[in-house]
């Protein structure tokens, strides 16, 4: 990979980025959540349709797609809409213990919630966060050099962006799962419930009004 990039340029990007993906926003908040909700394992799920959201904004942003939907911006509205008031609909019914993704009074119950629905949830959270494309826009352009071939400094740096992500997003997952795990142990579901369905509403308002 050193051979496609500025070794100096990696050696800044690295951190850069990480302190980027790590500090709490929308979708490592709603990692956390449905770590606590769903445990690790089916969060799994959402993060992979989140990965290709954050790539898709990556590459889009880099080749100045990004300024075409700036002149749309009824499209990007959309997006964000529908995604938070899904969100939002999704924080209610575990306020209220119900739905699928409520956590169960039973434990070792295990959820149905669909594969693919957290995929596409991840993936609508990624692409519609208003702050993913202005991070992305002014991140990534200053890190690529004119004086070396342009598709495999993206190749480079996407991967990246998606190895830090993913880490970031496992990070988060696993703090959701303690914290539901430590909640457990006094038995509070309707308390595991609600903070989830409160986080989960936040990131719906957030993605709706961001």
């Amino acid at each position: 990979m050193s051979s496609w990039i500025d070794p100096a340029i990696l050696a800044l990007f690295i951190p850069t980025f990480f302190f980027v993906s790590v500090t709490p926003g929308m979708c490592m908040t709603l990692s956390m959540t449905l770590g606590m909700s769903l445990g690790v394992r089916r969060t799994l799920h959402m993060m992979w349709g989140e990965l290709i959201g954050v790539g898709l904004v990556s590459v889009l942003s880099v080749i100045g797609v990004a300024a075409i939907m700036l002149n749309y911006p009824g499209i990007f509205a959309a997006f964000k809409y529908v995604g938070g008031a899904y969100l939002v609909w999704l924080g209610i019914q575990m306020w209220q213990a119900k739905g699928k993704m409520a956590i169960p009074a039973d434990l070792s119950a295990g959820q149905q919630t669909s594969a693919m629905g957290l995929a596409l949830q991840g993936f609508l959270t990624a692409i519609a966060n208003p702050k993913g494309w202005a991070f992305m826009i002014s991140l990534l352009p200053p890190f690529i050099s004119a004086d070396m071939p342009m598709a495999p400094q993206i190749t480079a740096l996407v991967a990246l962006i998606l190895v830090i992500e993913f880490s970031c997003l496992l990070l988060y997952a696993s703090g959701g799962r303690t914290l539901r795990h430590f909640l457990a142990k006094s038995g509070n579901v309707t308390l595991m419930n609600r903070i989830a369905g409160t986080l989960m509403l936040g990131v719906g308002v957030w993605l709706a009004l961001g």
